[in-house]
């Protein structure tokens, strides 16, 4: 499947349609960027088929035959990944995987399956919104066509990036773990909002659009966030009195842990 071809066009195949699986094939149909026709999605589960078949997907038979689409999604939980691969050992040259089983490097994927071009993809719970960010590593048989369709692929949830497989950790780290830590910043944001006496549902609409706008801001205009932190915080005013207590708190470096402790944990299960 070529980058840039027309929706009805475009054939893909997703093995595994647990909750990331799920949000993909709820996003690209959403997005419009496959059709339910173009979609072979496999799942053992019968709750899980009967979801696929209300949005006019018709659940693959069995793993092998999403060999049928030529760009393939693995979804599945690493436990399962030796087996689901050994069911597509027969993907041909013609076939691109991309894979989005966390700690399953590149070596491991290509050696299971010798023909295809493989892709691996860290992709982050916004993309079930269209707001997500999805990391890409190709393989060494991974052309820039399939490159460019995976940038596409993912595009058309949020954003996509090319990064070194040696990156990934780091990703998961930052942009997988973060939708958590910004949970918890908004939550604690909103949280202030109610110590000072704003009712606990507008505290929370506050704090989320405000987290949400502040992104899009600093996206669109290409702003570094200090150049934003210091339009808003005038001399003496209460953003620099706000700031100086989250600075007081290490505010900013408990955030960094944070990304390093979920690095090393990433990395940790990867060598398993």
């Amino acid at each position: 499947m070529a980058a840039g071809m027309a929706p009805t066009e475009r054939r893909l195949g997703i093995v595994g349609a647990g909750n990331l699986g799920m949000a993909l094939v709820r996003g690209l149909l959403k997005a419009g960027w496959v059709s339910p026709e173009g979609l072979w999605v496999s799942d053992p589960d019968p709750a899980r088929r009967r979801e696929l078949e209300a949005l006019g997907v018709r659940p693959a038979g069995s793993n092998a035959e999403v060999l049928a689409a030529l760009t393939i999604i693995l979804a599945v939980k690493p436990q399962m990944a030796d087996r689901v691969l050994a069911e597509l050992a027969g993907a041909g040259s013609d076939h691109l995987f991309i894979s989005l089983v966390a700690g399953l490097p590149l070596a491991r994927l290509e050696e299971a399956l010798p023909f295809a071009r493989i892709m691996r993809a860290m992709p982050n719970t916004p993309l079930m919104v269209g707001e997500g960010v999805t990391a890409l590593a190709p393989g060494s048989r991974a052309t820039p066509e399939d490159l460019a369709l995976g940038q596409e692929l993912f595009g058309a949830l949020g954003r996509a990036v090319v990064v070194e497989e040696t990156h990934l950790e780091a990703v998961t780290g930052l942009s997988g773990s973060g939708p958590a830590y910004v949970a918890v910043f908004i939550e604690a944001l909103a949280d202030g909002g109610v110590r000072m006496g704003l009712p606990r549902a507008l505290a929370l609409e506050l704090a989320a659009q405000t987290v949400r706008g502040t992104a899009a801001l600093l996206l669109s205009q290409g702003l570094h966030p200090a150049v934003l932190k210091d339009q808003v915080a005038s001399p003496g005013g209460t953003t620099i009195a706000g700031l100086h207590a989250l600075e007081q708190g290490g505010f900013r470096g408990v955030v960094m842990d944070a990304v390093q402790v979920a690095t090393w944990r990433a990395r940790e299960l990867a060598r398993r």
